[in-house]
């Protein structure tokens, strides 16, 4: 596929499913993908969000990972040692949540199976969507470095996961504790705060009358979880109410339970807030937990970690907490106790994984300290040697949670993931932490101990994948080499979950940063702006994207439509349009080709005489490739996208191919030879350039154009060259480009078809744009369809004609019998009308003092040049409407 002359025949229209498995297995086979091969060049270096062993790939993975591909694409052909590394999640929740699902419709619980064999299915479910991602990968066209997959699961990146807990724990940093957790108990499991999501919920608001023990009246409260009211062990107020403040230290009677307990004085109340007393609950309440620290409260746990109310709860013991609830509340009302209930709207936390109300529950779990991590990470970020988040203003978002962060609940109740290195010893009750698996008690040497039975957060082990997957806590060549790396791709909706634990703990096991960095993007919604969710049925899978249009046409769309930090919406109207694109693409390369038959790369020699198309071609494919590269490298993919389909759908397709073909089919040999190198050469780094975002059909038509080397996935990147610099070109062209768009305008609105010649008058502004006009007349007459051309500075204007005036040219078109001067009259209004907005939009540009002060001094002097000249053709608008008035 690297011959020098290959075969200039290509179907007459793409194929992407014939092309894309071909050029993967071709690419993989030239294992294009590796990093290392270039031991002297600069690095660049990305390693993949992983993806959760769960299931399929989401339109939002595709998103993530073809931005990555468009940076890794663009280095490897800028020069660059790039390393792409993949890799996959064992996302502990959710990975076991499928499994025992999948049990549960065989009959079976995870302790039918009992650990072991438990594990070892869910290694099995790992193998097989593993191989599924691995195959979605394929089809979306990423290159990857395989060699170098990683999964958080596997032997080395376990054995950096124990070291890291074991310097923390060694540190101080980790400790083992009793406190009020996130408890899921539908999963049965420990969740972090940042794995409950808050959502709006209809409740109630019960005010419940307690009495005072000495009968003297009632003390009244209100809550919205009546049930736990049978952990109560205190009613607190404020010390300084004085509504209040000589029942301090007095007893109440808890209702239905009988238990006394104290009224206490407590800053935490808010005496403006409700009656101002509140109930306290230290077992199932975080703030309710401080305060029964501070004043030596007992906590009662009144369920057990099914959410079933245990033998704390009396009469009310196996109700679930929900029944709980309804029935307690019906007792209370009979009772007398429960004297009013308003409807109560609020935020209640349910578990991310599997959708069910939190409890707030004391429990003994593992923590990490944060504060002094964060202390770290905040000094970095503050003192400009943190990372760069794009856009910039979720360096703010980052901070303020750095800045209040709470210790991290790490321990989770399941039997998939890094089971924690802690050891207990049943005859001495020594605990020991350590890097290997302990078989005697290091204290009494008994043989009596047991490991504890919990795994990490999911989160811990990812919160080291920057450096754990190039080989830390040894000093792999690898992790010399490619760390820290360079840009980290995600969403913004896991800032909290990944992106500052990576930061934290890169800052405290490598000093350093773990990426330069941060490129923020949105989340993929559907078409109406709904958030995709298999619940409501929008979800989009890309691989029947792909089946439909294929890989590159939902590559470019999906890429081209995003905005760093901003969600997108998707349209497949707008991947049909990105279908249609490479279309173009094609049949302007197949043309080409067609004329390039017996063109070899040895006859491509754009060092000659070339005309002013060629030239001006050259000129813009050099500012696109200048522009392509600044806008990736600022993580602009859309407007990199404009640009592309600029250069490429209307420079080179719409306007260079057609006058190629004056050369291509005249009758000089030079003039053909030299227009032939300019398209061979142009096309070929207009593959080039597009490849990044299209790499299946910038490969297909590369190998057929004359080329050298074995793939354009190495082909150098196009560089700006100053000899390609043409201005004199470009206002030639312009000039031309402008009278023809015209002159076709003008035919469309008065249903003058192309076939029809007419007469065309063309009036030069000066010297300069007579000349052009002149030696361009066979460009003029051929795409303007003229019968009669003439070009002169002295040019009257017709009394019957239509009108257009363009930068440099007045022209006007005698169409007998064919104008209105009314018509005619009110389309020129119309252009006053749409080149005084230009005018004035221009203007409060120029007076935008911010604008003035931030843009280069070229940028300032265009836009007075452009305001300048709408209003120079505003005034000849003008003059010809009173031409026509007569």
């Amino acid at each position: 596929m690297s011959d020098k002359q290959p075969t200039t025949e290509m179907p007459t229209t793409y194929d992407p499913k014939a092309s894309e498995a071909k050029w993967y297995d071709y690419w993989m086979e030239g294992k294009y993908f590796e990093a290392g091969k270039r031991p002297s060049a600069k690095t660049y270096t990305i390693v993949i969000p992983p993806p959760n062993v769960t299931g399929m790939l989401h339109i939002g993975h595709a998103l993530d990972f073809t931005l990555q591909d468009i940076l890794i694409r663009a280095k490897r052909m800028q020069g660059f040692d790039t390393l792409w590394l993949p890799g996959s999640d064992h996302a502990g929740i959710a990975t076991q949540t499928k499994v025992e699902q999948k049990l549960r419709e065989e009959g079976l619980t995870r302790y039918d199976l009992g650990r072991e064999k438990f594990v070892e299915k869910v290694w099995e479910w790992k193998e097989i969507y593993a191989g599924t991602i691995h195959e979605q990968w394929a089809k979306m066209g990423f290159s990857l470095d395989y060699s170098r997959e990683r999964f958080t699961l596997d032997e080395g990146l376990s054995k950096a996961v124990r070291e890291v807990f074991v310097r923390l724990y060694e540190k101080g940093l980790i400790y083992r504790g009793k406190k009020i957790i996130n408890w899921d108990p539908a999963a049965r499991t420990a969740l972090s705060d940042i794995e409950v999501e808050h959502k709006e919920v209809n409740g109630h608001l019960y005010h419940l009358q307690y009495p005072l023990k000495d009968g003297s009246g009632f003390m009244t409260v209100a809550t919205t979880r009546p049930e736990t009211m049978l952990g109560d062990t205190a009613v607190a107020v404020h010390p300084e109410d004085m509504r209040y403040k000589h029942l301090i230290g007095q007893m109440l009677i808890l209702p239905i339970v009988g238990r006394e307990i104290p009224i206490i004085g407590d800053e935490y109340v808010e005496q403006e807030f409700g009656s101002g007393a509140v109930k306290i609950t230290p077992a199932h309440d975080p703030n309710d937990f401080e305060v029964g620290l501070r004043h030596d409260l007992p906590q009662i746990v009144i369920m057990d970690e099914s959410g079933v109310m245990n033998n704390e709860a009396g009469p009310y013991q196996g109700l679930d907490r929900a029944v709980c609830r309804k029935q307690i509340v019906a007792d209370l009302q009979e009772q007398g106790v429960c004297i009013k209930i308003e409807d109560h709207v609020h935020q209640v936390g349910h578990s991310e994984r599997s959708g069910a109300v939190v409890e707030p529950y004391l429990s003994t779990q593992w923590f990490v300290s944060m504060k002094p991590l964060a202390e770290v990470a905040i000094e970095a970020q503050r003192s400009g040697k943190g990372v760069n988040f794009v856009p910039d203003r979720f360096d703010k978002i980052y901070l303020q949670w750095i800045e209040n962060v709470r210790d991290w609940c790490i321990s989770r109740q399941l039997w998939w993931g890094h089971r924690i290195p802690a050891w207990y010893c049943d005859d001495c009750g020594h605990m020991h932490v350590g890097r290997d698996d302990l078989q005697t008690c290091d204290k009494c040497g008994s043989t009596a101990i047991r490991q504890d039975e919990d795994v990490l957060d999911t989160w811990f082990s990812s919160a080291l994948w920057p450096f754990s997957t190039l080989g830390w806590p040894e000093q792999t060549n690898d992790l010399k080499r490619f760390y820290p790396t360079d840009v980290l791709v995600t969403g913004y909706d896991i800032i909290y979950f990944w992106v500052a634990r990576m930061i934290f703990t890169a800052l405290e096991f490598t000093e350093q940063i773990p990426f330069k960095d941060v490129l923020m993007h949105g989340l993929v919604r559907d078409e109406n702006g709904q958030k995709m969710s298999k619940s409501i049925g929008n979800g989009v899978d890309p691989l029947e994207v792909i089946e439909k249009y294929g890989a590159d046409a939902m590559r470019f769309m999906i890429s081209t439509s995003s905005t760093p930090g901003q969600d997108l919406r998707f349209r497949w109207e707008k991947v049909e349009q990105a279908r249609n694109f490479a279309n173009k693409i094609w049949n302007a390369s197949r043309f080409a080709l067609m004329n390039l038959e017996g063109v070899s790369i040895e006859d491509v020699n754009i060092d000659v005489k070339l005309g002013t198309a060629d030239r001006w071609i050259l000129h813009r494919l050099n500012e696109t490739s200048r522009e392509v590269k600044r806008l990736i490298d600022a993580y602009e993919f859309g407007e990199t996208g404009r640009v592309l389909t600029t250069f490429i759908w209307d420079d080179l397709c719409d306007w260079y191919i057609e006058f190629a073909k004056l050369n291509l089919y005249g009758t000089d040999a030079e003039a053909k030879k030299a227009t032939q190198s300019v398209l061979a050469y142009v096309l070929d780094r207009t593959q080039r350039l597009i490849h990044p975002f299209m790499p299946f059909i910038s490969e297909e038509i590369w190998q057929h154009l004359p080329h050298e080397g074995d793939s354009i996935t190495l082909a150098a990147w196009p560089e700006y060259e100053e000899k390609f610099e043409a201005p004199d070109a470009l206002r030639e062209m312009e000039l031309l480009m402008g009278i023809i768009r015209s002159v076709r305008n003008i035919r469309a609105e008065v249903n003058v078809p192309m076939s029809k010649k007419v007469e065309l008058n063309i009036k030069p502004s000066g010297e300069t744009e007579a000349a052009i006009l002149s030696r361009n007349e066979e460009f003029i007459s051929r795409f303007c369809g003229t019968s009669n051309l003439e070009i002169s500075l002295s040019l009257a204007a017709p009394d019957k004609a239509m009108t257009a005036i363009v930068t440099g040219a007045e022209l006007y078109l005698p169409l007998a019998g064919l104008l209105d001067i009314d018509q005619e009259i009110a389309r020129l209004e119309k252009e006053i009308a749409h080149l005084s907005g230009e005018v004035e939009r221009v203007e409060k540009k120029l007076a935008n003092e911010g604008f003035v002060a931030k843009a280069p001094a070229k940028v300032i002097d265009e836009e007075r040049a452009k305001m300048a000249d709408y209003a120079d053709k505003r005034d000849k608008v003008k003059a010809r409407i009173a031409e026509l008035r007569g």
